[in-house]
């Protein structure tokens, strides 16, 4: 065949294949079967093979897989990826419609719901009307980059159909295997006597981060997109940016509904309940999300979720098992949890062998014995478990089952603080979980992000006396580890097996250590695995403090004059740095080179001081500039940004469709009120 006729084929088999896509995903109503479509990507691919020059990224033929990903490069979100709050009753629900209409001081707002598919969220950022990079959430801040296997996925637009769109959008959505691939399967897994996939949800996050995309195309995952984002060409409201993403081609679930009350949103669940059974995805709940952009800036976010979006989930599923026995697990901070073993059910697509009992008050509020048959579900079809025993099946000689005295793993006994519930090992600087589970935390990605060394190598290391300390790690040299033997236990075994850590994992190990020593200031300390001090808590402290020797040496007041940190932390602050132990580890891991204050070059660029020593507060829509420009420009001209409004606060900058509830905290405590000209002035001074 001629070049030029092979460049007239391709093109008509492209968009004749587009077009059966579309059909199938968009209209759910094809027009030729599978055979038929296979057929013409089989000679699309074939002609691509023998004209490459007329091989473009948009192609079909690109779906189909291929590439091999040894590594996934982890990519920073331009915008954060929130998890969203969830309920499981009416009247949580109603409570949350009650604090949306206090936080926009009206009435006047309306709701989008939509079903919560269990599956993966995906982030697809497209350039010029062309996929460029698919993201996974991750941790909500970065994910990973699984674009080679997003691209075999048939409801990812390669290219965008429309011709109106930004030059550069985000699309966020979930992906997920239909119910019946998933059955598919498992049956020839079946067939070939191969060990079944746990559920669906489970083999699509695996599918997703396969090395080879061929495997992944022929896994048939569905991408369901919820979200249109972009900084040009931004919309109104949420159901224009689904309206936008379905002319664009993009496969929107046709299970949402608009509501204007509360009333509306309950019957939408109500309906959905029972009717989610039909549809060949698996999902646990429905997300609700305020409909107007603008109010969605109005009421903002947690630290953790947005506040103008909510989960509902569904009811759970409930089977009933006997009660093998009770044991323990140890965690990080010592935190002893009863966990029950029982006989293995089937439920909510899992096997569940164990459930979570929290602590000894619900054991107690439960009298379980062993051999009891309990109820059990899935709390929001995720986490196995107890919620009461069926007392018409207990033995009349079944023994009470009481709450350990000492810790399973070290022998301590076991504390239990006033007003708590929780019993806790004292002995955090040698009981074996705590110190393991403490070097885990140091070494995550988003702690020190020390990626050669996994659970299994930290446990190696820790059972030949090669670490105690975090400092330890970077006293580690090269011939210490090259060899190095340790047990590792088989589960599937049920036995210990050795293994020595090989010339090139050693090299890794000493390599990655290095590399973590560049870690900001934030993460390390977050990696101190300080009680109460997450990563958001770390981040405030350290802009806050600027570095460790003005947190150690802060008093209860001036640490909780932080920023949204209470005296919870405060208390647990002061503690942790009252301990010689822990001042030593400092300026250890201060002598090994590691970051204990903030460097300038990773902390906003100062163009001044002259708002050094004030705090703002921004709420509403503004004319020239978003948010994130008004508090970069804040915090580059050393002011602070808080996100409440108390006594503390020193402005409050107010734009467009600011809710009046704010406006009348701020003029009760006699807080100034701004406009963004005012802003602009004083910084212009």
């Amino acid at each position: 065949m001629e070049a030029k006729l092979a460049a007239e084929r391709i093109e008509k088999l492209k968009k004749e294949i587009d077009y059966h896509n579309d059909l199938y995903y968009q209209k759910s109503t094809p027009e030729i079967s599978d055979y038929q479509f296979d057929l013409l990507l089989k000679e699309l691919i074939e002609l691509e093979k023998q004209f490459p020059q007329w091989l473009s990224p948009d192609s079909p033929s690109q779906r189909v897989g291929g590439t091999i990903t040894k590594d996934f490069e982890s990519v920073t979100h331009k915008r954060r990826m929130f998890s969203l709050d969830n309920t499981y009753s009416s009247e949580d629900l109603i409570d949350f419609n009650l604090r949306v209409q206090k936080g926009l001081g009206t009435t006047d707002y309306q709701y989008f719901c939509e079903q919560k598919f269990d599956g993966v969220a995906l982030s697809l950022i497209y350039k010029n009307g062309l996929l460029e990079m698919a993201v996974t959430r991750g941790d909500g801040t970065s994910g990973d980059n699984i674009t080679a296997n997003a691209k075999t996925i048939r409801s990812v637009p390669l290219k965008i159909k429309t011709a109106d769109f930004p030059d550069e959008f985000e699309v966020r959505g979930e992906v997920v295997m239909p119910i019946s691939v998933f059955e598919s399967i498992n049956k020839a897994r079946e067939k070939a006597q191969e060990a079944t996939l746990a559920n669906p949800r489970n083999a699509t996050s695996g599918t997703l981060k396969m090395q080879d995309s061929a495997v992944v195309a022929k896994r048939k995952l569905v991408f369901h997109a919820y979200s249109f984002l972009a900084d040009n060409g931004r919309v109104e409201s949420h159901s224009k940016g689904i309206e936008n993403l379905e002319k664009m081609g993009f496969y929107i679930s046709p299970t949402y509904k608009k509501c204007d009350a509360v009333e509306e949103v309950l019957d939408y669940i109500s309906l959905w309940e029972k009717k989610r059974k039909t549809l060949d995805v698996e999902t646990d709940g429905c997300v609700i999300k305020i409909n107007s952009v603008a109010q969605q800036e109005e009421l903002g976010f947690t630290a953790k979720s947005p506040r103008w979006a909510i989960a509902y989930k569904y009811k759970a599923e409930t089977l009933s098992t006997q009660l093998l026995n009770v044991s323990y697990q140890v965690g990080r901070t010592g935190a002893v949890t009863p966990v029950a073993n029982l006989k293995p059910v089937h439920l909510a697509g899992t096997t569940v062998k164990r459930a979570s009992l929290h602590n000894a008050n619900e054991m107690e509020r439960l009298e379980l014995r062993v051999g009891d048959t309990v109820f059990v579900e899935k709390g929001g079809e995720i986490i196995p478990k107890i919620t009461g025993v069926d007392l018409s099946k207990r033995k009349t000689d079944a023994k009470a089952i009481e709450f350990l005295s000492h810790c399973p793993d070290c022998g301590t006994a076991l504390l239990r603080k006033e007003g708590e519930v929780v019993h806790y090992c004292p002995n955090e600087k040698a009981c074996p979980p705590q110190l393991q589970g403490g070097f885990e935390h140091f070494i995550h990605r988003n702690a020190l992000n020390i990626e050669s060394l996994g659970p299994e190598t930290i446990k190696g290391l820790i059972d030949n006396d090669k670490i105690r300390t975090y400092a330890d790690l970077f006293s580690l040299a090269f011939e210490e580890l090259n060899g190095l033997a340790f047990k590792m236990y088989s589960d599937k075994k049920g036995e210990f097996t050795s293994r020595r850590l090989q010339e090139k994992s050693a090299q890794n190990i000493i390599e990655s250590i290095k590399n973590s020593k560049a870690t900001p200031f934030a993460r390390v300390l977050f990696g101190l695995g300080i009680r109460h001090v997450g990563k958001t808590v770390a981040e405030k402290l350290t802009a806050y403090f600027s570095d460790i020797d003005s947190i150690a040496k802060a008093t209860f007041e001036e640490i909780e004059a932080v920023p949204d940190i209470g005296g919870k932390i405060a208390e647990s602050i002061i503690q942790y740095f009252s301990e010689e132990e822990n001042i030593t580890l400092i300026e250890s891991l201060k002598n090994a080179g590691l970051k204990l204050k903030i460097d300038p070059s990773e902390s906003t660029q100062m163009t001044s001081q002259l708002l050094d020593g004030n705090s703002f507060v921004i709420s509403g829509v503004f004319q020239n500039l978003s948010r994130d420009e008004l508090k970069g420009l804040i915090e580059a001209n050393g002011g602070k940004v808080l996100s409440s409004i108390s006594s503390k606060l020193n402005y409050l900058i107010a734009g467009e469709n600011m809710g009046p509830a704010k406006r009348e905290k701020a003029e009760t405590l006699g807080i100034p009120i701004i406009i963004e000209d005012d802003f602009i002035k004083m910084i212009s001074k």
